[in-house]
């Protein structure tokens, strides 16, 4: 795939970029290394000091910024904007909070006179290079909560981004060098995904992130456990969108939209899987149709568009397969199903509803990257926990009800790395993020997240250790 800027409303080829030859990813490897010896020992007040001025600098940008990733993969502008927005608000939430998560661990006094020491306490120290292999479809926000943490943790970071967002790519690269973070500390390499292997492969290099398909996770974690070296993956998702008889159905319906639509569609944590209790499927279904039949397709430059093209050919190519699949073996669309009127440059996809789903069709098993949303109706909780869980994804789920118990059941009894009650899946820098199963494994965000790319270091005291 060519390093390029293809707008997908159009499909035009607006910037090609040349990838990086050997020597300049050389270059760039032993800069992030040579920045990581001295950065490592800089305090924390002065990561927050950067990592402050950066987000200053990116609300300053915000508007440039989110008409990039519009014209690179096709958001509509509107949520670029609260995408570069979120992305502040993380960067400030590490730079206030990182003291206190990385603040060291002090064991209870019992236990450690019980190991032979007078103290002993767990000291959190950065990793090294971490390699981020981000993907396109929330191109600042998906790199930031990465970066935010691992600078704020001390350690340096290389970029390998999707080849169709090199724009934004530089950008971050530029950003925290404005900011004033030393040469080295945060890099992007305009690399291929063939020359990703080497770069992990290098023993400068101590640990890899990365978001994305199944099979880049699968090759990632490959390599990653050969070499022996720590990893973080948030992969696909087919998440589950529970209503409940005792939830407000008008408001889930209206909610259940915007999960489904949010970024075109194209979000692993976008509910896909719309299971919904009999007594109650017959109303959702009536106000979510008509709610995503009410969407504005088109221009993603347009403010009032609110779904624009999805990234790329292929992709749209795909999502028509999956859905066609399952019209042909007998799928109803209650709305959608093609490729909207009038919108013939791009790669646009109508807002869809299919119900009738069976385990025979692909759309069951397989995730939809796209604006199209599966309903299921089903007799009781019991039902709608089996289909929730009949998933190779657990990345996170939704559920409405009022029911304690029935809450209670689904924390309980869910595979997901999430169970958000009566609301739309969101990340929070406050709250760690994350999946079981084919989503796969570590944390970002919160606490969890900086310390996922630290060394918990044990410091133990023998007697006579203390200073005099």
């Amino acid at each position: 795939m060519p390093i390029a800027t293809v707008n997908p409303a159009n499909g035009e080829t607006l910037r090609t970029f040349d990838a990086l030859d050997g020597q300049e990813t050389e270059r760039r490897l032993a800069t992030a290394h040579r920045a990581f010896r001295n950065y490592r020992t800089t305090d924390l007040a002065e990561r927050a000091r950067l990592m402050n001025r950066a987000a200053d600098l990116l609300d300053a940008d915000q508007r440039e910024i989110a008409r990039t990733m519009t014209t690179e993969m096709g958001k509509p502008v509107k949520a670029a904007r609260a995408e570069a927005a979120k992305c502040a608000k993380a960067m400030r939430w590490y730079a206030a909070n990182a003291a206190r998560l990385l603040a060291d661990e002090h064991p209870d006094d019992t236990d450690v006179k019980d190991s032979g020491a007078s103290r002993a306490r767990v000291h959190y120290r950065p990793l090294g290079v971490v390699l981020a292999v981000m993907p396109w479809n929330f191109p600042l926000w998906q790199v930031m909560r990465f970066a935010a943490p691992a600078l704020m943790a001390g350690n340096t970071g290389l970029l390998k981004h999707a080849s169709n967002v090199p724009q934004t790519a530089l950008y971050i690269e530029d950003l925290f060098a404005r900011a004033g973070f030393p040469a080295g500390c945060f890099q992007t390499l305009l690399i291929g995904s063939g020359a990703v292997e080497a770069v992990l492969r290098d023993p400068r290099v101590a640990a890899a992130t990365l978001t994305g398909s199944e099979p880049a996770g699968r090759a990632v974690a490959s390599v990653a456990g050969d070499e022996v070296k720590k990893t973080v993956l948030e992969l696909g998702g087919s998440d589950p969108f529970v209503v409940l008889p005792s939830a407000d159905v008008g408001k889930a319906a209206d909610t259940a939209v915007t999960a489904r639509v949010q970024n075109n569609g194209q979000s692993c944590i976008a509910a896909k899987r719309f299971i919904v209790h009999a007594d109650v499927h017959d109303a959702f279904a009536e106000r979510f149709t008509a709610g995503m039949r009410a969407l504005t397709v088109g221009d993603p430059l347009e403010e009032s568009t609110d779904v624009g093209p999805l990234s790329s050919e292929q992709g749209r190519t795909d999502l028509e397969e999956l859905v066609d699949d399952a019209l042909g073996k007998g799928a109803t669309a209650l709305c959608g199903g093609g490729r909207p009127e009038g919108l013939d440059r791009g790669w646009f996809y109508e807002p869809t509803v299919l119900t009738g789903i069976t385990p025979a069709m692909r759309i069951h098993r397989e995730e939809t990257f796209g604006p199209v949303a599966t309903l299921y109706r089903v007799a009781d909780l019991d039902e709608a926990v089996d289909l929730a869980n009949d998933t190779p994804f657990g990345l996170s789920s939704n559920v409405w009800t009022r029911d304690q118990g029935e809450m209670d059941r689904c924390v309980r009894d869910l595979d997901a790395g999430g169970v958000f009650f009566n609301g739309m899946t969101a990340s929070h820098p406050a709250l760690p993020f994350g999946g079981v199963k084919r989503s796969g494994y570590g944390r970002e965000l919160a606490g969890h997240g900086i310390r996922e790319f630290c060394n918990a270091t044990t410091v133990w005291y023998g007697p006579g250790s203390d200073a005099r």
